[in-house]
């Protein structure tokens, strides 16, 4: 892929440079904010060579990329005039496109915007705990030992640290420093609050202001609330103080109101908020098992789709997780995935036309490890009937692996690379059933599709068959 020259005819097609309101990116797609959307010419985005689909949403035009989008959005920011550069990485305006969010759009973009950045330092941590498991399984290292301490207590740090992390991130996206947001989560996990928490003794803060004990590490909604109000705090402190002095007053201000509502009010607010979050999911594992692995086995396509994906599933998985030490919608997501590549490999089996047979192939590759999003918008969504497919094989292998109890152990992407997250060290059953089930997911998904071009002549012709 030639990046330069994609990124160009990105620019072309959507009204050049001068159009670009702001541009950032995800995983696998070009996020772009347009002052004229009606300057798109959508069918020519669509067929550049290196674009697997695009979709207005929520004012933002999103142009999937895959794995090249980092390259493409630097090259992408290169191409832009001055102008529109010194804008391009800045978040909205307060007024920027909101008048045509609706709230739940606002919302699920504004907390998929908060761990999206997430990821790696997620990723990175849960990963080591995973390995720890397999070499204590496998005896190759002493629990005792200072090589499995530091591990094992590196590998909690992300989670135990995250209310600070999700601070960072939530002060970019609420337009707070990041430095004074991190100091509001470093408050709810400071050793000597813990301490307190721990010593279960009554607190009053100024006298008459009584605070909740309660444990934020590994929370994440409190803080999320914590640093929207201080971000209004913090504007109206800017507004207030004199120039001369605005340099210590203003976060002074920001950080000493910030105290009492962050520990006597909307901490334990959004702390209740996880404890009700946490009933539910509770309720569901315990009753209903195999509802959310059947739920995010057929419609995580969807979430995909409608840019939900990150917004719904990490908090509600972090949540179970740190609750439960395990989640339900992990593996929902591992045989939804399966069953892209399973789809597109068929696909690939069949396709006569050298250019769709690669896509295929290379798309079904990346969703075998857990990027579905080349495989899903640039050949199963594209062809309609092997997204059914998908959806059905999803489906099926979800009920059946929530039927059989499989837990995700701890949170990452979910792919053949991650399967070691699946490993229980009190049930060895757990991996067994997902490979399984994943395994499943992928031959209904293949055998679908298959039966599917076969009956289906104008798909045949669509894949350059005879």
């Amino acid at each position: 892929m030639d990046v330069n020259q994609l990124s160009k005819e990105i620019l072309a097609n959507i009204g050049g440079s001068g159009n670009v309101k702001n541009v950032t990116h995800c995983a696998t797609r070009l996020r772009i904010t347009l002052n004229d959307e009606s300057k798109i010419k959508e069918d020519n985005v669509k067929n550049l060579e290196g674009v697997l689909g695009s979709i207005l949403k929520g004012g933002q035009y999103q142009i999937i990329i895959g794995q090249n989008v980092g390259k493409v959005y630097t090259a992408f920011i290169d191409m832009l005039s001055q102008p529109a550069k010194s804008i391009s990485t800045d978040t909205l305006k307060e007024n920027d496109s909101k008048e045509r969010k609706s709230v739940l759009s606002n919302v699920l973009d504004t907390i998929s915007g908060i761990f999206t950045p997430l990821l790696p330092a997620i990723t990175a941590a849960a990963m080591i705990k995973t390995l720890l498991v397999i070499l204590d399984l496998f005896k190759i290292i002493d629990q005792g030992g200072g090589t499995y301490r530091v591990l094992a207590f590196a590998g909690d740090t992300a989670f135990y640290f995250m209310p600070v992390l999700v601070a960072f991130s939530a002060s970019n996206k609420f337009k707070l420093n990041p430095y004074l947001g991190s100091l509001l989560g470093f408050l709810l996990i400071h050793p000597n609050f813990t301490a307190m928490v721990s010593e279960g003794k009554p607190i009053d803060l100024f006298g008459f202001m009584p605070i909740t004990l309660a444990n934020y590490s590994s929370t994440v909604i409190p803080i999320i609330l914590i640093v929207w109000i201080a971000s209004y705090i913090d504007r109206f402190s800017d507004k207030v103080c004199p120039e001369a002095i605005k340099f210590f007053l203003r976060p002074l201000i920001t950080f000493l109101v910030m105290i009492p509502i962050a520990l006597v009010f909307i901490g334990p607010l959004g702390y209740l908020a996880g404890k009700g979050l946490e009933v539910i999911l509770n309720v569901i594992q315990s009753y209903a098992v195999w509802i959310l692995p059947l739920i995010f086995g057929a419609l995580s396509p969807i979430f995909i789709m409608t840019g939900m994906h990150y917004a719904v599933t990490i908090p509600l998985t972090l949540q179970s997780i740190s609750s439960n030490g395990f989640d339900m919608l992990g593996i929902g997501f591992l045989v939804a995935n399966i069953a892209q590549a399973g789809a597109a490999f068929a696909v690939g089996r069949y396709a006569r036309d050298t250019k769709i047979k690669s896509l295929a192939y290379s798309s079904g590759g990346t969703a075998l490890l857990g990027i579905t999003e080349p495989a899903l918008y640039g050949v199963n969504l594209k062809y309609k009937k092997p997204f059914l497919a998908v959806i059905i094989a999803g489906g099926i292998s979800g009920l059946i692996a929530g039927l059989l109890d499989v837990k995700r152990m701890t949170f990452a992407p979910t792919g053949i690379t991650t399967i070691p997250i699946f490993i229980d060290p009190n049930n060895k059953w757990n991996l067994i059933f997902a490979v399984v089930t994943a395994v499943l997911s992928f031959v209904i998904a293949f055998s679908l599709t298959t039966i599917i071009i076969y009956r289906d002549k104008k798909l045949q012709l669509e894949l350059g068959g005879a």
